[in-house]
């Protein structure tokens, strides 16, 4: 029996924690099941690395009231993104779209990776200084230095 409760509390302390509190909760079940849909993509502009269905903030909070408000006045999906865009900017979204003002931000890991493998192939190519063998005469060993460094 307490292995049966530890499995459960162990599968329940794995379980997504969702913000969503019971008073938000749509009536209408396909409403809600849109609204966690389009809360999913959206950052909270508070915590910065979570969606407002997962965050706990009070904006989080706000935005998924507005969310559902927007949704219960019968906006689309697009439409509550769109709403939601024009008030807060493409970082509202967790995937902001391809655009010219985006383009550093999808380009930025392959930019420090290519630089990274530059800065690599450019280590491994400097020339390593020659050494002179100790059974060399003083004349070679001159002679060396002078084809070395021309």
């Amino acid at each position: 029996m307490r292995s049966v409760l530890a499995a459960l509390c162990f599968a329940l302390c794995l379980s997504p924690a969702w913000a969503v509190e019971p008073g938000e909760i749509l009536a209408d079940p396909a409403l809600e099941a849109r609204a966690r849909d389009i809360s999913l993509e959206l950052r909270c502009l508070v915590c910065q690395n979570q969606s407002i269905d997962d965050s706990h903030a009070e904006l989080a909070k706000d935005l998924r009231l507005l969310v559902r408000e927007r949704l219960k006045a019968g906006d689309s999906d697009a439409q509550v993104r769109d709403y939601l865009v024009s008030r807060y900017g493409d970082f509202i979204l967790l995937k902001p779209p391809l655009r010219a003002g985006t383009v550093l931000l999808w380009g930025a890991p392959l930019i420090v990776l290519c630089l990274g493998a530059l800065g690599l192939l450019m280590v491994a190519r400097r020339k390593r200084p020659v050494e002179i063998a100790a059974d060399l005469s003083d004349d070679e060993k001159k002679r060396l230095d002078q084809l070395l460094k021309s």
